[in-house]
């Protein structure tokens, strides 16, 4: 081994800030929109799950991806939503989060990225 890390794949953990609660109740509006920032990033997806914890309340759900997955958790209560992104191949991970903040319109955002791989 040469030494040098080539990374797997991208790993983005985004708090999304100071969205409305609106979005962030909506169970199918998530998935729609989930399902657009993988298309946007260019994967290819293999199954979905969401869940809406009750009218009111947020949402959880996640997309398998041939290039990993795309998860969301939201709490509308709080106008927050925490987002996690890990693509490998060559798919655009940060192309998906830009999908997603378009939609939510945080006021504010904190973003981690990780590179992903075999040491």
């Amino acid at each position: 081994m040469s030494g040098v890390f080539q990374a797997a794949g991208t790993h983005l953990l985004a708090d999304l800030h100071g969205i409305p609660a609106g979005p962030l109740q909506d169970a199918a509006g998530i998935e729609a929109l989930l399902r657009g920032a993988a298309g946007a990033a260019g994967a290819r997806i293999l199954h979905g799950h969401f869940h809406a914890f009750g009218p009111e309340q947020g949402v959880t759900g996640v997309l398998l991806l041939a290039e990993s997955h795309i998860s969301i958790h939201t709490w509308p209560e709080a106008g927050f939503a925490a987002v996690d992104i890990f693509m490998c191949g060559a798919a655009l991970p940060q192309l998906a989060l830009e999908h997603i903040e378009r939609a939510l319109l945080p006021r504010t955002r904190q973003v981690r990225a990780v590179a992903r791989g075999p040491a």
